[in-house]
């Protein structure tokens, strides 16, 4: 395995860090620090010079120094990669990072690839998949609710709930394949097909709560979207503008100004909302009106919010998605909102600040386990789907091997997620019905 480097810190600050990791990478940082860190303990910070050994064209023979830094000494498996790594904190200037990573090269390091670092913890054990990709969603993060989600992940919010459907399933798995094994002895007695099924069924209860809060775990990752709804003319736009505290939309006295979605997000207490500013609902004979009124509609439908508006001379309009035809796909939250009443002006500010209270109270809540990856989701769709045949077999009293084989599945299909971890062995299988079933003696 080679032992890599990169600057591990934005460009422009005070403080820059390079990383180093690998097998050789406490030899190296020691061959241009000036003190002796060979025998150095781990979780431990030195204090010294970083100096090139090339030597100047002048009489003094001394090494050039680059910069003083602290080098923070990591001993695998006990660091970020599980490998022995080096983190040397220097300024921030571009040419001390860049001197000090060619010098790192020249003494045998190779440049890391993005990504790297968090590839190698998670080949070495350090972490599951999911927790590596959560470390992306936390760099990425720019609000409360999305850091919590990120923190949560890399602690193993979602890994904790898949390990304990992997150890239901081994379960179930264990007593149809002791069923199977054992069948031709009358003298065992097994657990018959309604307790199969409850445990199959509680499976199947966790799967879909896991896949259910995809749709909230996304809306908090990327804005939790909120259509503004209304007649032409009660003051959509104005509100938009006034929530954002910029002019994003036109605003006119003229019915039908806006005839597309206008989009913008901000951040209230920590969360962040996606509004959605649509076309006036209203019947015309308009055929551009009519796209932005239909597209009005479609952005109702999708919204976990819905700011439904009226004034003293527009009643609240109909929402045509609530009927049986056209369901509303989230369900969303309807704030009824009395524009240009003594309650409530969106031109002046009045009842802002009691509508963003409403709005943080109507968001998803940050839960320890919820699914913001789209491949989460793809991989918890098919083994719920296996879960269901399992289901439908036990209940028609079909044969436990074919039982087994969707259970399987499903495990497999979970274990995706945590990047191929947790397939149950046959070796597993077996150890499992001996330890809880005894069988025999």
């Amino acid at each position: 395995m080679s032992t890599i480097a990169a600057i591990a810190t934005a460009p422009g600050g005070a403080i820059g860090i390079i990383r180093v990791s690998g097998p050789d990478a406490i030899s190296i940082v020691n061959s241009i620090f000036s003190k002796d860190i060979h025998d150095a303990k781990g979780y431990t910070l030195h204090y010294g010079e970083i100096a090139s050994d090339l030597r100047p064209q002048t009489s003094d023979l001394r090494p050039q120094t680059i910069d003083d830094v602290l080098v923070s000494v990591f001993r695998a498996p006990h660091s970020y990669t599980g490998e022995d790594s080096i983190e040397i904190s220097c300024h921030g200037s571009r040419y001390i990072l860049d001197s000090i990573l060619s010098l790192l090269v020249s003494k045998g390091c190779i440049l890391a690839q993005p990504g790297e670092f968090t590839q190698r913890a998670f080949l070495n054990g350090k972490m599951d998949l999911t927790q590596a990709e959560a470390v992306a969603d936390l760099i990425a993060s720019s609000n409360a609710s999305q850091h919590r989600i990120a923190i949560n992940q890399m602690r193993g919010g979602i890994t904790s709930r898949l390990h304990e459907l992997r150890d239901k399933l081994l379960h179930l798995t264990s007593l149809i394949e002791l069923e199977l094994d054992f069948s031709d002895h009358e003298e065992l007695e097994f657990a018959d097909r309604s307790e199969l099924l409850d445990v199959a069924h509680s499976i199947e209860k966790e799967i879909t709560t896991l896949l259910s809060s995809f749709s909230a775990g996304n809306a908090i990752k990327n804005g939790i979207p909120v259509a503004i709804i209304g007649a032409p003319n009660v003051g959509k736009s104005t509100l938009l503008n006034t929530l954002l505290e910029d002019d994003r939309a036109i605003v006119s006295d003229i019915q039908g100004t806006t005839r597309d979605i206008i989009e913008d997000t901000i951040t209230i207490d920590g969360r962040l909302f996606r509004f959605i500013d649509t076309a006036g609902i209203r019947h015309t004979d308009d055929t551009i009106e009519n796209l932005g009124i239909e597209r009005s509609l479609k952005a109702a439908e999708r919204a976990r919010i819905i700011l439904l508006m009226r004034d003293d001379e527009h009643d609240y309009p109909e929402l045509p998605m609530a009927n049986s035809q056209s369901p509303m796909v989230n369900s969303p939250v309807i704030i009824r909102i009395h524009n240009k009443s003594s309650h409530f002006q969106a031109l002046n500010g009045i009842g802002i600040p009691e509508l963003k209270q409403k709005l943080v109270y109507s968001a998803p809540a940050d839960e320890d386990a919820v699914v913001v990856n789209q491949r989460h989701k793809e991989s918890l769709t098919l083994a719920l789907s296996d879960i269901q045949r399992a289901i439908t077999a036990l209940d028609a009293d079909i044969s436990g091997d074919l039982v087994s084989e969707d259970l399987r599945l499903c495990i497999q299909h979970l274990a995706e997620i945590l990047g191929g971890e947790g397939a149950i062995t046959t070796p597993e299988v077996l150890e499992n019905i001996f330890k809880h079933f005894c069988v025999g003696k």
